[in-house]
């Protein structure tokens, strides 16, 4: 029940990460490459300070940092240049279904897929997703946007898959964002991404660097080698979910008519995945 718990808790910081993106940069506080910068910039500074409080050092020369580091910096310039032209809807399903094809396919090259029916509930979840998500007719995914997400969702799929091999959660999430910052940095500023931000822009790019993302990420190190890898891909179709119920409540969003069957859906699918069927 614990690892429920955690798990559902790091889905929430996850989804968190959409709400406050998107608060900042729909009310015009942040554009999306300041928004990208700080938010790694918190969390390297957070994560940072733990380690070192706790006499920790950083683990920067370490050759997990290539991959950790590298899919951090990947996913998040993917993310904050898709959205410049994408739809937040189209752009969610891209990402996630990218995440879940790259965790599940690699999962099968190295035979780690446990049972048929952790694929089926897989398959499931992101039907119910697809329903939620799907763009309205006429709905077109601009070329750019969609290869951005698609390197976004590359990106997250290795780190997820890189955090099984972290001996230390926090330490290595803490060097993974240390070494992106100066990378993010660069890439954002060659390829353009907007750079105007107000202090409440920062305050939330902070918030979401320091905390949602920084130590979400750490809490979802420490819980991925603890998770078959159908199940970390399935779980994380439960963020789009979550964000679109966090922008009703925080946002006044409206609910899409399609949300709560598709909600119901995605967590049927997430629970046939994760949870042993128990034989009477």
């Amino acid at each position: 029940m614990r690892l429920v718990l955690l798990t559902a808790l790091t889905m929430c910081a996850f989804a968190a990460n959409s709400v406050l993106n998107r608060l900042a940069v729909d009310s015009g506080a942040a554009e999306p490459g300041a928004f990208a910068v700080l938010r790694v910039l918190a969390g390297a500074v957070v994560l940072a300070g733990l380690v070192r409080a706790r006499g920790g050092r950083l683990p920067l020369r370490s050759r997990r940092r290539l991959i950790g580091a590298g899919a951090l910096t990947l996913y998040m310039v993917g993310f904050s240049l898709a959205y410049l032209t994408l739809d937040a809807g189209l752009g969610a399903l891209v990402l996630f279904g990218v995440v879940q094809i790259g965790i599940l396919a690699v999962s099968a090259m190295y035979k780690t897929v446990k049972t048929l029916r952790q694929v089926l509930g897989a398959v499931v979840a992101f039907a119910g997703l697809a329903w939620v998500l799907w763009p309205g007719t006429g709905a077109e995914a601009d070329p750019f946007g969609a290869l951005c997400m698609t390197l976004a969702g590359v990106g997250w799929a290795a780190y997820t898959l890189a955090g099984r091999a972290e001996p230390d959660a926090l330490a290595g999430t803490a060097a993974n964002f240390v070494l992106a910052f100066p990378l993010t940095l660069l890439a954002l500023v060659s390829l353009g991404g907007g750079w105007g931000v107000t202090p409440f822009g920062a305050v939330l790019a902070a918030l979401s660097g320091g905390v949602t993302s920084g130590l979400g990420y750490a809490l979802w190190y420490r819980l991925v080698p603890q998770l078959a890898a159908p199940v970390t891909a399935t779980v994380q179709l439960s963020v789009p979910i979550i964000a679109l119920l966090g922008g009703l409540v925080f946002l006044g969003e409206k609910i899409p008519p399609a949300l709560l069957a598709g909600a119901a859906i995605v967590l049927g699918g997430i629970a046939l995945a994760a949870f042993p069927v128990r034989r009477g």
